[in-house]
């Protein structure tokens, strides 16, 4: 099955919206690879598993298991919170805007991007949902791969985790460890030295991610997660950054964070939107 990646649209709402939801992509052939480079060593302690043993993490497959052995049991059930949005355009003008996201986890999440006019999406498993005025617009597959990566490993099954790298078009056979604002960090998706593939950065003390990088048609794109905090067992970044081709084009803050709330279920529902608003934290 074809990866997803984020779909960048031409007009300035869309605009916003598209740096999130996901969109088919076609494969690229494989890039050179520049020579390896050794990483400075580290004393950041590697992960303990829920037996307090120390677990080996050397791929795709046992990272996945180690997020899940540390954070299964305190993940909680669902999770809200408002996100500022700051997009700095090619011309240097910016476009600001609130979201609201609500998820289910894992899989299951509401972003409303426009409250007034009732309009942002769903994100169901790997089905992707577009409203506009409380109707459904447009109806695809897809994976909110900012979404899955941020929250989703922390609540999910070792073998969906496994799965989700797949779908993404990462490589889980390839992993090494590097250094990144001063901690140690694992690389999933590709050999040490390796710039080009897709990739995700897990830091290996709190076993959280703190990067994704990918090749977009607008250029190399990088989203940075960054200023963690835990709310209700699960870790929050709270500013998440993409920069592309080296410049930064988007900012979210997270803010207003809640968890183990009473959801209905219609709110999810694609069929009832206009019947479920959802009002933010």
């Amino acid at each position: 099955m074809s990866a997803f990646r984020p779909r960048l649209l031409p007009t300035p709402r869309r605009f916003v919206v598209g740096l999130i939801v996901l969109g088919a992509c076609h494969s690229a052939p494989p890039a050179s690879r520049p020579a390896p480079a050794t990483p400075p060593a580290s004393t950041a302690k590697p992960p303990v598993s829920a037996s307090g043993s120390v677990a080996a993490v050397t791929n795709g497959v046992t990272l996945a298991r180690a997020i899940h052995d540390r954070y299964a049991s305190s993940a909680p059930r669902n999770i809200s919170f408002v996100q500022k949005i700051t997009v700095v355009l090619t011309s240097g003008s910016q476009i600001a805007q609130t979201w609201y996201t609500v998820g289910e986890l894992p899989g299951r999440w509401r972003v409303d991007t426009d409250q007034s006019s009732k309009n942002g999406s769903l994100h169901l498993g790997d089905s992707t949902y577009q409203f506009a005025a409380g109707k459904l617009a447009k109806a695809d597959t897809g994976i909110n791969e900012i979404l899955a990566v941020a929250f989703d490993m922390f609540a999910q099954s070792a073998a969906k985790s496994e799965a989700m790298l797949r779908r993404l078009g990462i490589d889980g056979t390839k992993l090494h460890e590097t250094n990144w604002r001063g901690a140690v960090v694992y690389v999933v998706g590709a050999a040490r030295g390796d710039t080009t593939a897709k990739q995700i950065w897990v830091e290996r003390d709190r076993l959280i991610p703190v990067r994704l990088l990918e090749n977009t048609r607008q250029g190399r794109a990088d989203f940075r997660f960054n200023a963690y905090t835990q709310n209700g067992g699960q870790w929050v970044p709270g500013e998440i950054e993409q920069f592309v081709n080296g410049k930064r084009r988007l900012v979210e803050q997270v803010t207003q964070v809640r968890t183990n709330l009473s959801l209905p279920d219609a709110l999810f529902d694609p069929r009832r939107l206009a019947l479920v608003p959802h009002s933010g934290p």
